[in-house]
């Protein structure tokens, strides 16, 4: 009887602990479908401008990507973008397999490779188009032309601007030409809503980028004011992507002024700019005048460039959906002076490419 007693309560667990599972996975899925997304930029009355193609849409002149060929690696393996600096912020590219630990949840890992092999890159221009940019437009728009005449043949892009919310000028294309004439017709008003823009701009890379490496270059002033999200939920949507983002934060003399809390607007936006290059392995730039934006932009096309693929088995073989905590160390003679960049960690992925089951833990900077 008392068995009996004791099965019956363990069922009525189990059943109550898989309702609540799905609810978890329901909830999640649900919270993922009212992300901020991309929209279809209008077409204006301005006889240049011409309604973007949509995100499938490619120039009749260019072959589409064999998908297969480009996603057919081993799903189980691990790979990072690693990029390596030494104290002059100067790339340091004579490391090799040796010279690297790789931590996950503070378990050390059997590194497969390391390579510095070039790689093509999908990677999206997301620029701030709202009121307080209106000054800044055209050397911000320069430095895109910039951006887009570094890319290999391979590469693909697209343009995206946001002021209250997020729009795809571009969609990803081969063709320097559809990217650069999308880039002439950006023009500035409205609020701002930058941490909204950077969840759709980095949802839309994770769904229609070819390439396995993928980056977001955001050019904005920071002031945030009108997303619908919180800081938690892009750093979380950015880590779900496995977006690297590179931010160039642009202020102005009256940013830069003291608030009621002794913080300026500039502090306060340079302090959310970095947090979210860092914890995506990226990079944020604050140049002291926008003259030094070409110059910048540069410095992103080379560091996309100058990274090592770091490749392993994880030794924990559970694909549930779970966040894993990455940390990487540099074992070199002059590591004490070395800056690793890379992203703090991955989501084990289901097989069947569900979504993840819990929240990535914050993790501390390394």
């Amino acid at each position: 009887m008392l068995t009996r007693a004791i099965l019956h309560s363990l069922s009525r667990v189990l059943i109550l602990s898989m309702i609540c599972a799905i609810a978890v996975n329901s909830a999640r899925a649900q919270d993922r479908s009212h992300r901020p997304r991309m929209t279809q930029e209008p077409q204006r009355n301005d006889p240049r401008s011409r309604k973007s193609p949509q995100p499938q849409d490619r120039p009749s002149n260019e072959p589409a990507p064999d998908r297969e060929s480009i996603f057919n690696i081993d799903t189980d393996m691990v790979m990072l973008d690693v990029m390596v600096v030494d104290q002059h912020n100067n790339t340091v590219f004579n490391l090799k397999k040796e010279d690297f630990s790789v931590f996950e949840d503070k378990i050390k890992q059997v590194i497969d490779n390391v390579s510095g092999a070039e790689a093509p890159i999908s990677f999206g221009l997301l620029i701030d188009t709202s009121g307080s940019m209106r000054s800044k437009l055209l050397t911000v728009v320069n430095a895109a032309h910039l951006l887009i005449g570094q890319m290999r043949r391979d590469d693909e892009a697209f343009i995206g601007s946001f002021n209250t919310t997020p729009e795809l000028t571009q969609a990803f294309t081969t063709n320097r030409r559809e990217l650069e004439t999308a880039i002439g017709e950006l023009y500035a008003s409205g609020g701002t809503a930058l941490l909204d823009a950077i969840i759709a701009a980095a949802d839309y890379s994770q769904e229609q980028g070819h390439h396995r490496r993928k980056a977001l270059i955001v050019i904005s002033d920071g002031m945030e004011k009108n997303s619908s999200v919180k800081e938690r939920e892009a750093l979380d949507a950015i880590k779900e992507d496995e977006v690297q983002v590179y931010l160039i934060g642009v202020f102005d003399d009256e940013m830069k002024e003291g608030g009621f809390f002794g913080r300026s607007p500039a502090k306060r936006a340079r302090e959310l700019l970095s947090r979210i290059a860092d914890d995506s392995g990226g990079r944020a730039f604050f140049p002291k005048d926008i003259s030094e934006i070409p110059a910048i932009a540069a410095q992103i096309s080379k560091d996309l460039r100058a990274q090592y693929v770091i490749s392993y088995y994880p030794s924990n073989e559970k694909r549930d959906g779970t966040f894993r905590s990455v940390q990487i160390d540099v074992n070199h003679p002059s590591s004490h002076k070395l800056v690793v960049r890379a992203r703090r960690g991955y989501y084990a992925r289901k097989p069947e490419g569900q979504p993840p089951t819990e929240t990535p833990k914050k993790s501390s900077g390394h």
